[in-house]
C-alpha cells in the first residue's frame, strides 16, 4: 500500500490533494485502515509517518507548509463525533470543518500577507487558537492557545485564520524584540490590515500594555495610524472636489477659552471635521467612555455656537471614502439654511 493507493471501503478521491496527504487516525479507520495496518505503514522508514498525535502524513519526507497547517488544525479541531474530527461537510465534501480551531500568531499573519513575518516553512511552531475549556495540549510543532471567546475566523487559502488584531496579540505575546514588535504593528496599519484602535484594544485585552517595548511600539502605531488617516482625509477633499478647508487648526472665542483642535475647518460654512482616532490604553471601559465624553463635550460646545462637527473614523475613511465625502458635502451645502455661527478665532495648531 502506498499513499496514492485508494483505501477501502471509502476511496479518497472526494478529498482535495492536501486532504489526501494528511488525515487523522479516525479518518483512516473510516476508510478501512485497521490499527495494525496504520502501525505498519508508520513504522520507521515506512511510507507514512505520524505528523502529530493521531494525525498521519501519508508520504515519507518532510511535510509542506500546507500540510503542516492542515495537520495542526486536524490535531486541534473539536471532534464532531467521538473519534471523528474535521469531517467534510455535505455542502462541500472537499473541505473539512475545523470546529473550534483556527491558526493564529505569526503563521496567521503570514497567511494574511504580512511581509515582515517569517515564511511558513521556517516557523518552528504553528499557534492554534481553541476555546479555553478544551482539554488539549501543545504537541510537536503545534502550540495550543486558549481563549474564553473565539473570534470569528477569516478564511485564508481555505483555512480558518484569526483576524489580524487577535493574531498580532498572540504573536506579540511571545516576542521580546522591540524592533520586531514595532515592525509587525506598523505593517498592520500601513498595510491596511486593520486600524490602530482595534490593535490597541486587543493588546489591552491580552494584558500586554504593561511591557515597555510593547507600549513604545503602540505609541509609534497610533502616530502612524493618525498620519495615514490625515493623508486619506487630504485625498478625500482633493479627489471628491470638496472646497479647500483650513487644516489642523485650533478654535477660540475672541478673548475667551480654547474650543478645541480640528483636523479640517471651513470657516465660511462653519463646518468642521475631526478624525476619531481614540485608542484607549488601560483596558477599562471607563477610559473609553471618558475619551468619548471628551469628544461629545467638544462637539456639543461647538454646535451650540452654530458649528457643524463631522466625526470620521480612520476605518470609515479607508473603507468608504466616497460616502464620507458625501456626508461632508451635505453639511457644507446645509450651512446656507442655518443661522450664522458665532464668530470664532481660527489659529494654526
Amino acid at each position: 500500500m502506498t499513499h496514492n493507493t485508494p483505501l477501502s471501503p471509502r476511496p479518497l478521491r472526494h478529498l482535495s490533494e492536501v486532504h489526501r496527504r494528511v488525515l487523522t487516525a479516525a479518518q483512516l479507520r473510516s476508510h478501512g485502515v485497521t490499527t495494525a495496518e496504520l502501525a505498519e505503514q508508520c513504522r520507521p522508514g515506512g511510507p507514512w509517518q505520524l505528523l502529530l498525535p493521531n494525525v498521519v502524513l501519508l508520504h515519507p519526507g518532510p511535510p509542506t507548509s500546507e500540510e503542516r497547517l492542515h495537520g495542526s488544525l486536524l490535531y486541534a479541531a473539536r471532534e464532531s463525533a467521538p473519534g471523528v474530527p474535521a469531517q467534510p461537510t455535505a455542502q462541500d465534501p472537499h473541505r473539512p470543518v475545523y470546529a473550534e480551531a483556527m491558526i493564529t500568531g505569526l503563521a496567521a499573519l503570514t497567511l494574511h500577507g504580512f511581509s515582515t513575518t517569517p515564511p511558513l516553512l521556517s516557523l518552528d511552531r504553528v499557534d492554534v487558537l481553541v476555546p479555553r475549556l478544551r482539554r488539549l495540549r501543545s504537541s510537536g510543532y503545534v502550540r495550543v492557545l486558549r481563549t474564553p471567546s473565539l473570534p470569528t475566523p477569516k478564511a485564508v487559502a481555505g483555512l480558518p485564520v484569526a483576524p489580524v488584531p487577535r493574531a498580532l496579540a498572540d504573536a506579540v505575546a511571545e516576542l521580546t524584540d522591540a524592533a520586531a514588535v514595532r515592525r509587525l504593528l506598523t505593517e498592520a496599519v500601513r498595510g491596511g490590515h486593520c486600524e490602530p484602535a482595534a490593535v490597541v484594544r486587543q493588546l489591552t485585552q491580552a494584558k500586554l500594555l504593561n511591557r515597555p517595548h510593547v507600549v513604545d511600539a503602540v505609541d509609534a502605531l497610533v502616530a502612524e495610524g493618525r498620519s495615514i488617516a490625515e493623508d486619506r482625509l487630504y485625498r478625500m477633499v482633493s479627489e471628491y472636489g470638496l472646497p479647500d478647508p483650513v487644516w489642523n487648526v485650533d478654535l477660540r472665542l475672541p478673548g475667551g477659552p480654547h474650543l478645541g483642535g480640528l483636523d479640517a475647518y471651513w470657516p465660511d460654512q462653519a463646518v468642521a471635521v475631526e478624525l476619531d482616532t481614540r485608542a484607549p490604553r488601560q483596558g477599562h471601559r471607563e477610559d473609553e467612555d471618558a475619551l468619548w465624553s471628551e469628544y461629545a463635550r467638544k462637539r456639543e460646545h461647538l454646535e451650540r455656537l452654530g458649528i457643524t462637527v463631522v466625526y470620521i473614523t480612520p476605518k470609515k475613511l479607508r473603507d468608504g471614502m466616497e460616502q464620507q465625502a458625501t456626508v461632508v458635502r451635505t453639511a457644507l451645502m446645509a450651512s446656507a439654511d442655518r443661522d450664522p455661527a458665532a464668530y470664532v478665532v481660527v489659529l494654526p495648531r
